[in-house]
């Protein structure tokens, strides 16, 4: 039987200045930012709560008392299925920090991916429990993607096999797993600025990326290397996961997908 994964929630400030989206819908967190009229972070744990009833929550942010009036955070709080822990200045350390206090198994997503569904944080889940991967880390191919929505992602990762982007969705098996997350201490985003592949990955790696010199699963083979760690992609098929809500364009993006459903 699958062990029910314990499921953080980054919802903190990536930084002391105000992001630009919050300050545009007067919100203190992006996490606060109305989408088609509710929170993202209350969409996010709504279907937290939808794939695993049972789970344990944990909500990662600088100041709870700013984001407990959403009516489902106080539910779980009552139901003693919520609790904060206080977010770090960077997000691995978040991630660090707060693993001392969840456990593991441990899935790991932010509190802007509203596109996220419970059946693919279930697979998630089942895939992380049924393999060998030491993390897990959830990907979309480009073709679902722009499926989902031709504005819906600007970047990819191109390898042999074709282009992907990342979906925010991560599962790692136990403490030994964190050393995966180093890869985004120098702040991710490596297909909008590839100079940070350098300091995650090393330079062969960059090299390997810019000349598309392996596959999608031959790359993380790599990345398990230099980190110790055996990482391996999962690839889902719904394009939406990896679409999540950064900017105004992608505010737009989420609220005509999920217009649709």
């Amino acid at each position: 039987m699958m062990q029910t994964p314990k499921i953080l929630v980054l919802a903190g400030r990536r930084s002391a200045a105000l992001d630009p989206l919050a300050e545009r819908f007067g919100v203190s967190h992006k996490c606060l930012v109305p989408v088609r009229g509710v929170a993202m972070i209350a969409r996010v744990l709504a279907i937290v709560d939808e794939a695993f009833p049972d789970a344990p929550i944990f909500v990662s942010v600088e100041n709870f008392e700013l984001i407990q009036a959403e009516p489902i955070i106080a539910r779980l709080l009552r139901d003693g299925r919520l609790t904060p822990v206080d977010a770090q200045h960077h997000i691995v350390d978040s991630i660090v920090d707060a693993s001392k206090t969840t456990g593991f198994p441990l899935i790991v997503t932010t509190a802007d991916n509203v596109l996220m569904t419970p059946n693919s944080l279930r697979r998630l889940a089942e895939a992380g429990a049924g393999g060998q991967a030491d993390a897990l880390v959830v990907m979309a191919g480009k073709e679902a993607i722009q499926a989902a929505h031709p504005e819906g992602q600007k970047r990819f990762y191109e390898f042999k096999n074709g282009g992907f982007s990342n979906c925010n969705m991560f599962w790692l098996r136990n403490a030994r797993a964190l050393q995966a997350t180093e890869a985004f201490r120098h702040g991710g985003q490596f297909a909008k600025k590839p100079e940070r592949i350098i300091k995650a990955f090393g330079v062969l790696n960059l090299i390997r990326f810019r000349f598309r010199l392996n596959s999608l699963e031959g790359i993380f083979r790599h990345i398990s290397r230099r980190f110790g760690v055996n990482v391996q992609p999962l690839v889902l098929n719904d394009g939406r996961l990896a679409i999540d809500v950064d900017n105004e364009r992608t505010h737009r993006v989420a609220e005509e997908v999920l217009a649709r459903e």
